[in-house]
């Protein structure tokens, strides 16, 4: 996510950085040089525009404080006018107001908007304890209701659809449903749509005249760069957007859409997917995505990823095995599973870009799945009593994982290192896990 633009904006902070004095001729390469960036990353011309000139207009304006370098305060100064552009009132998901509320969602074809339903419900049901209905109302695709069925079974949510006529028909009594069944929000998946395509664009604003939702969220693919600030500006012409969500910002994109989108449309991004996982979403916070697009680091962003993630009851319990001098092989292929939960340390760079300049780190996932493999190769007895790992019982472990006995020797040293690790960082108050759940 944002890997070009990131990459881009280090580099020319690294130039700033690197003059004692700030000079205009500085300054005025800098803004070129972002320009450049922010263009190749897709970011929707007429928007570059305006974020340049408000980054020049503070940069060159600026007094120069003592308590920073003037680099810093050039960064300082990008990072706010970037969080101010990201920004906009109301951002939060607008759900009070009726009962149930309701959730339009529309957007072009492809852009994930099932796959966003689902995981719209699965937060609210996760981060507000709502009881969400999903309803299947697309019905020109083959095949979507069954997707979004399998979905809300995933995220045990209740789901609504049928055969009907129209969308308009299901919708209605979807809402007749989520009464009696208590549902508090209801959470509409409509048909994909070409911007192009009159009948189903009258169609979608049938059901938002109809049942007068809470949100219309458009559903934007932050991976279709200059087509999205086309479709962004005719759906927001023709309908009456609350916000927006952006979708599929784990791929490999200029991220040009996230500072386009809002822009266009008038309207706050309130949502943004980051990849395949269920739990793959995340509040839009102008914040912390300014501080990912300029390559700083987001602990918050893990950390909530973290907590999304972990279980808090087993790590309590590894905690007190771990004091009483009770930790093995079972517990420490617990903690792995817990840390694939989380993601690669790849995926940590979306949160902490300087990872990527770390020397010996591998981001093959394959590292877990073979020391998983070594782990099950041991016997019950092996994995709760380590130290009876031998020299012959190390032999038939690495013979029955496929992997070499150096891998097997490398394993046990890296549990004991951990181990040893732990108990000391306990003894000064630092070897709590690092993730507290609420």
């Amino acid at each position: 996510m944002f890997d070009r633009l990131q990459n881009k904006f280090s580099k020319i902070f690294s130039v700033v950085k690197g003059h004692g004095k700030i000079s205009e001729k500085n300054v005025s390469d800098a803004i070129r040089e972002i320009r450049i960036a922010l263009l190749e990353s897709d970011v929707n011309f007429k928007v570059v525009s305006s974020f340049i000139k408000k980054v020049k207009d503070k940069a060159l304006g600026s007094d120069v404080f003592d308590s920073v370098t003037p680099g810093q305060q050039f960064i300082k100064i990008v990072q706010d006018e970037l969080i101010d552009f990201l920004s906009a009132d109301s951002m939060e998901l607008k759900l009070n107001n009726s009962n149930p509320a309701i959730i339009v969602m529309a957007g072009l074809q492809g852009s994930g908007k099932t796959t966003t339903s689902a995981k719209i419900a699965s937060f609210l049901k996760r981060e507000q304890h709502k009881n969400p209905l999903l309803v299947g109302a697309d019905l020109q695709r083959l095949a979507a209701q069954e997707q979004l069925k399998i979905l809300s079974n995933k995220v045990k949510v209740d789901f609504f659809s049928g055969k009907y006529d129209t969308p308009l028909a299901l919708v209605k009594d979807a809402l007749k449903f989520a009464s009696k069944n208590k549902n508090d929000v209801v959470i509409i998946d409509t048909a994909g749509r070409l911007h192009i395509d009159e009948s189903l664009m009258e169609e979608l604003k049938t059901i938002v005249e109809e049942v007068t939702p809470d949100e219309i969220l458009y559903v934007i693919d932050g991976m279709t760069g200059q087509d999205a600030i086309n479709s962004t500006k005719i759906f927001s012409e023709k309908i009456d957007l609350t916000g927006s969500i952006i979708t599929k910002m784990d791929g490999n994109s200029g991220g040009g859409a996230a500072l386009s989108v809002k822009q266009i449309s008038k309207k706050p991004i309130k949502l943004m997917t980051t990849g395949e996982n269920i739990n793959d979403i995340e509040v839009f916070d102008p914040n912390r995505i300014a501080k990912r697009i300029l390559g700083l680091s987001d602990i918050v962003g893990l950390v909530e990823k973290a907590q999304k993630n972990f279980d808090q009851k087993k790590a309590q319990e590894m905690q007190e095995r771990l004091l009483n001098n009770e930790f093995n092989f079972n517990d420490f292929s617990e903690q792995i599973k817990q840390f694939d939960q989380i993601g690669s340390l790849s995926e940590m760079t979306k949160f902490i870009p300087g990872l990527k300049k770390m020397k010996n780190l591998n981001f093959n996932k394959n590292d877990l799945l073979w020391t998983q493999a070594i782990i099950n190769s041991m016997t019950k007895v092996e994995r709760e009593n380590p130290t009876i790992i031998n020299g012959s019982r190390r032999a038939r472990i690495a013979k029955g994982s496929g992997r070499s006995i150096s891998d097997v020797n490398r394993l046990i040293k890296q549990f004991n290192q951990i181990k040893i690790f732990m108990k000391k960082t306990k003894k000064i108050g630092m070897g709590r896990f690092p993730f507290k759940l609420n």
